[in-house]
This record gives C-alpha cells, sequence and structure tokens, in this order.
C-alpha cells in the first residue's frame, strides 16, 4: 500500500501547486481535474468548496504528497452553466487527469457525470442529487450527503416530535430540491408523516406571499422549503411577514453564513440541517472532530471566519480521493475500486462506500439545527445522534 504523509499542522503549510491551468503532470505530479461554479448564481458556494479543496491539496503536498508525488490541481470555472461543465469535462480529459472533483451544482453534476462513465474517469461530486448514485453508476462517487437523505432525516426528527402534517415548498428547476422533494415522498409514510400541501417554486422567484398564503390554511404543522441560493434567502427573509406561524425548515443549502448574513433577524428560530462538521464545536472528542479540527483551524487563520457547508464538502472530496490513490495508485480502475471499498473519516461523517452505495453518508450524519443569535446551534434531539455518530467514528 502506498503511504500518504501524515499532514503537518496548520501553522507549517506552505504554497501549494494549486491553479487554473494544464500541463503535464511528469512522473512526479497527479493531475486532478476540479471542475466548480466560480462565476454565475452558484458562485458563492462553489467559491467556498475551492477555498477547501485547495487547502487539502496544500496539506498534502506540504506533507510530502501521496507516494512523493504533487497534486497539480487543474480548476476550471462552469460559470454556473452545464454546458460550461462538459466542456470542461472534455478539456481535462485531453489533460489526461487521474480523476475529476466535480460542481457543487447538481445541474452541472448531472450533466459530466454520463461522461465520467463514458470516459471511465473516477468522478468525485460535491453536488447532492440522487440521480448521480441512483442507481449506482460505476465511476461517480457523491459527497454530500445526498437529498434523500437530507429528507429522511428531516422526517426522522418529525416522527420524534409529533410533528405529522407538512407542507412543502420546492424549487423546480433545481434538482437538488426536486430530488429532496421525492424523498420526502418516499420516506413521508415510514414516518408517520403526511404531505398535506405541495408548493412549487423557480430560482427566479422574488415573492413567496402567494405560497405562503396558499399553506395557511393547509393544516401544515411546519413549512419545509427545499431551496438553494437566492431563492432560499428571499423566503426566509420574507417569512416573519408572512403571518405564518408555523416553523419554517430549511435544508443543507442554508448551513453557512451565505444563508444566514444576507437574511438576518429573519433567520432567527428557522431550522437548518447541516454537515456534522458545521456544528463541531458540539461534537464530543474524538476522530470525527479532529478530523473537522484540521481543516478548520487552517480555514480560519486564513480566512477569519469558520467554514461553511459546501467548504466541508470540497475539503473531504480530496480526503476521499487522496485516500483512495494512496491505497490503490494512479490506475483509474483501481481508484474506482478503491473508492468503492472506502471508509474514512472527514469533516461531514464516516463514509462507507460500497458496491451498492456510492453516497457512503446516513441520515445519522445530518444535524438538525436552530438559529440561535445568528448561529446554528444543534437541537437538543441532535446533540444526542450526534454524540452516537461521533463513537461509532471512534
Amino acid at each position: 500500500m502506498r503511504k500518504l504523509a501524515p499532514l503537518l499542522a496548520a501553522t507549517a503549510l506552505a504554497a501549494a501547486a494549486c491553479g487554473s491551468s494544464g500541463g503535464s503532470g511528469g512522473g512526479s505530479t497527479l493531475k486532478i481535474g476540479f471542475i466548480e461554479s466560480l462565476t454565475g448564481n452558484y458562485a458563492p458556494l462553489g467559491g467556498e468548496a475551492k477555498k477547501t479543496v485547495e487547502l487539502a491539496v496544500e496539506q498534502i503536498n506540504t506533507a510530502g504528497g501521496i507516494d512523493g508525488r504533487k497534486i497539480k490541481l487543474i480548476t476550471l470555472d462552469d460559470r454556473t452553466a452545464p454546458d460550461q461543465g462538459v466542456l470542461h469535462f472534455n478539456k481535462l480529459k485531453s489533460e489526461k487527469v487521474t480523476a475529476i472533483i466535480g460542481s457543487t451544482f447538481s445541474n452541472v453534476g448531472l450533466a459530466v457525470e454520463p461522461l465520467a462513465e463514458r470516459e471511465r474517469i473516477p468522478y468525485i461530486s460535491l453536488s447532492p442529487a440522487d440521480e448521480q448514485v441512483n442507481p449506482i453508476r460505476k465511476y461517480t462517487f457523491v459527497v454530500p450527503a445526498i437529498s434523500s437523505t437530507y429528507a429522511e432525516a428531516m422526517l426522522s426528527y418529525f416522527k420524534a416530535h409529533q410533528i405529522t402534517k407538512i407542507a412543502v415548498a420546492y424549487d423546480t428547476k433545481s434538482a437538488y430540491a426536486k430530488a429532496g422533494f421525492a424523498g420526502m415522498q418516499k420516506y413521508a409514510g415510514q414516518n408517520g408523516v403526511q404531505i398535506v400541501k405541495e408548493e412549487t417554486f423557480e430560482t427566479t422567484a422574488s415573492d413567496f406571499s402567494p405560497l405562503f398564503t396558499h399553506v395557511r390554511d393547509s393544516g401544515a404543522q411546519a413549512l419545509v422549503a427545499w431551496a438553494s441560493g437566492p431563492p432560499g434567502v428571499t423566503l426566509a427573509k420574507q417569512y416573519p411577514s408572512s403571518g405564518l406561524k408555523l416553523p419554517l425548515f430549511m435544508t443543507g443549502s442554508q448551513a453557512s453564513k451565505l444563508w444566514l448574513e444576507p437574511v438576518g433577524k429573519a433567520a432567527e428560530g428557522v431550522y437548518v440541517q447541516s454537515a456534522i462538521g458545521v456544528v463541531a464545536d458540539h461534537l464530543p472528542d474524538g476522530k470525527l472532530k479532529q478530523s473537522v479540527e484540521e481543516m478548520s483551524g487552517p480555514f480560519e487563520q486564513k480566512y477569519g471566519y469558520e467554514p461553511p457547508q459546501f467548504a466541508m464538502d470540497g475539503y473531504a472530496g480530496v480526503k476521499l480521493l487522496a485516500a483512495a490513490i494512496d491505497k490503490a495508485g494512479t490506475d483509474r480502475e483501481k481508484i474506482r475500486d478503491a473508492l468503492e471499498s472506502l471508509t474514512l473519516v472527514t469533516p461531514c461523517g464516516q463514509y462507507t462506500y460500497s458496491k451498492t452505495d456510492h453516497s457512503g453518508l446516513k441520515p445519522t450524519d445530518i444535524s438538525m439545527n436552530q438559529v440561535k443569535d445568528g448561529k446554528l446551534v444543534p437541537t437538543e434531539w441532535s446533540v444526542k445522534q450526534l454524540a452516537e455518530t461521533a463513537k461509532a467514528a471512534g
């Protein structure tokens, strides 16, 4: 087995060989492609993932690389557009990259994934759309908990708190949101939950008052919103003036300062799901918390704020790929096989990929939080659940 050199402490980090241009890898480098939304609607999300992808590469390279080979990161901007993702995939293929880390934007991920399958290139996706791994695609592995897993986790919370009737609103132009709603439909019954009102909107929506009016007389005990980007901000800002007295629940797309800051006081009391790493301060000491701190310490030192949800995904993606290369070498087929048998603790939780699971995370790897004084605080229910998850990770 190849040996991945131990990571150095944050204070010892040096400049990495990360860049946006190609070039021959040579015998001493590993070329890894990275397609991300750095301009367009998803730029705020993609920009956070880019920071931690680069951080993880920097840490690995500073520590000596993988079996003595440094990672050369080739970063390309998909501009939040699926067709750009396709163009960039073809460029990376011509660069003969060892593997590709994919976009935060689900629609780009869904456009690139079939190409990765056709060309047999390991594809580590940072987008949570279920369709990428359900049914299983041989070369595609997803880093964030997929939409249906978020849905299952939320419904488990409802079951534990006797919430039996809900209204669900979702963005019909977002693969992430549509998959989330489908997950709610799939798992609602087994959790004793009934969807009494279904409301749709589009990514360009700016007035949610009609939606709130439709929910008002539905008999729902809670409103669940599946949104990402601007609509998630707008809906939450307008909610306090809607007259609705129902609790508002939102998903991992809102688990960052990119949502908290623009929503401001209107965010108080809103329930927001997140990856474990977002609320790592509430974890007991152990392997899982240590994994988060390995990333969050250097991140906060460099950028001056806590890493958000999307940053967790970028870092975990590099760590998963590096662990597979460490185990298997640089042959793409062997990397794929290594990923499929990989178990690894990361800031997002403990991944256990298999032949029947290319997502790797479980509902218990997701925290249900509430906004208090501008911060995401795990509910008492989640604190107990996270302690069990941390214990299982070691």
